[in-house]
């Protein structure tokens, strides 16, 4: 008697297991499977989702919010928020065109780009760490500074006839794949050793965890928010002078709403709102879902209206499921 119960315990705990397991298994990588039931149905929905012209143009578009969610992955491990990348990136790309007009240097115009994005985040991330403003709020006033600084810098015009050294930065290619997928791997390779293989991105993780036991430790706190937000404005540059090398033109209506796409790819990915857990390789994933998700909608001709819908339930969904995992 006593043995019959011993093994239908043991049989028990072995069952408890093997679900505990499948359940982690499905809370860590449950996303790409999502991906792949997203992909099969735009697939058969869709004969030309899976075409070599779509995919191309899949990619170079989804370069832009992959390189928005990286830096934005940062703040929000902070337990951060960074409302303004679409306002830097729109400012950003503005600076760099002004720059590459006509016979203009590309590599300057990339620098200045990219230096103008760096000193938004730069201004973000001391008005949050030492002027101690909520990040919602110094963000959201970035946000419309930066739009601001865009219009009164373009005076509220597209900047056009742009190099044709700039122009290859969105149009060009190296053994066959474009340039904007190279930015991509290559910001991605640089961020993941960054946060998980640096001094500086165990801080990144014990400030979003507890920030006054990280003080305690003798961690500088307002240096590493500051260094988050110049990460999260420096990659906004870079998608800005992407982007105006895409669309041939600095745009100052540009980058609008693309703060949420961000946040939807990071939160998406598995990173908690909450702040001291997340991964980089999630927020990847989560900014092709988003990607995907918007081609294939366009392919099947859906209105973008309902596109934001969709969108905005996949946000609440991705953040109750963050709640019920946390």
């Amino acid at each position: 008697m006593n043995e019959a119960m011993a093994q239908e315990r043991r049989s028990t705990e072995k069952s408890g297991s093997a679900g505990r397991q499948l359940k982690h298994f499905f809370s860590e990588y449950g996303i790409i499977a999502a991906m792949a039931v997203l992909v099969i149905t735009l697939t058969i929905l869709s004969p030309n989702f899976l075409s070599s012209s779509n995919m191309l143009n899949l990619f170079k578009q989804v370069s832009i919010n992959v390189i928005l969610a990286m830096g934005m992955t940062f703040v929000i491990l902070t337990k951060g928020i960074d409302l303004s990348v679409g306002s830097v990136l729109a400012f950003s790309g503005i600076v760099a065109a002004s720059l590459a007009t006509g016979d203009g240097n590309t590599f300057l115009a990339v620098l200045a780009g990219l230096g103008a994005g760096l000193v938004l985040g730069a201004i973000n991330g001391v008005i949050v760490a030492k002027g101690k403003v909520a990040p919602f709020i110094a963000t959201l006033g970035m946000m419309a500074a930066a739009r601001g600084f865009t219009y009164i810098y373009s005076d509220g015009r597209p900047i056009s006839d742009l190099a044709p050294g700039y122009l290859s930065i969105a149009s060009g290619s190296f053994l066959g794949i474009p340039i904007p997928v190279w930015i991509i791997l290559i910001v991605f390779a640089l961020c993941t050793v960054l946060l998980y293989n640096t001094k500086f991105g165990r801080y990144v993780f014990a400030v979003g965890g507890n920030e006054n036991a990280a003080k305690t430790s003798g961690i500088g706190v307002s240096k590493t928010l500051i260094a988050v937000y110049c990460i999260s404005g420096l990659l906004a540059g870079l998608a800005g002078v992407i982007l105006s090398s895409r669309v041939s033109a600095g745009l100052p209506q540009s980058g609008v709403s693309y703060e949420l796409d961000a946040i939807a790819a990071v939160v998406i990915g598995g990173t908690s709102l909450a702040g001291g857990r997340g991964r980089l390789w999630g927020t990847l994933v989560g900014a092709l879902i988003i990607g995907i998700l918007n081609n294939g909608l366009d392919l099947l001709g859906v209105s973008s209206y309902w596109q934001q819908v969709v969108k905005g339930a996949i946000i609440v969904i991705a953040v109750l499921v963050d709640r019920k995992r946390s």
